[in-house]
């Protein structure tokens, strides 16, 4: 007598990742979509000191910039200290406000710092401030 044994039924399982793609690239649109892209601005890096009096003023100004490395910028274009004093009295003609900005970093030599307030009294400007960063308390 001979039995005979059911065959097994071989089970598949099978998952369908189709949804699942579907839902990852939604999700990957949604972001995309609603995020800014915060775009740096190409510049000057100069880490300001702080100030618990600190105020803001209008960009309208001319700006004198003294990096970390002792470099000068004028309103963002490279200047040498000896040629400072020409470009900076051409500006402080054209404009009406005659408010010089100076945002120095604050680990810079403060003879430079001097020197730059000098030759911006020299070009006659009429006033100097002295950028800082606003102190958290």
């Amino acid at each position: 007598m001979e039995v005979q044994f059911e065959k097994r039924k071989k089970v598949y399982t099978h998952l369908n990742i189709a949804p699942l793609i579907d839902v990852v690239f939604l999700l990957l649109i949604f972001f995309m979509l609603s995020s800014h892209f915060i775009i740096s601005q190409p510049g000057i890096k100069v880490i300001l000191p702080y100030s618990s009096t600190a105020r803001l003023h209008p960009e309208e100004n001319i700006i004198i910039s003294i990096a970390k490395d002792n470099t000068l910028y004028l309103n963002g274009k490279l200047v040498t200290l000896e040629n400072l004093l020409g470009q900076l009295s051409a500006r402080i003609k054209e404009t009406k406000k005659k408010t010089v900005i100076i945002k120095a970093d604050e680990k810079i030599d403060l003879g430079l710092a001097v020197k730059v307030m000098d030759i911006a009294k020299q070009a006659n400007a009429e006033s100097l401030v002295i950028s800082t960063r606003k102190d958290v308390e």
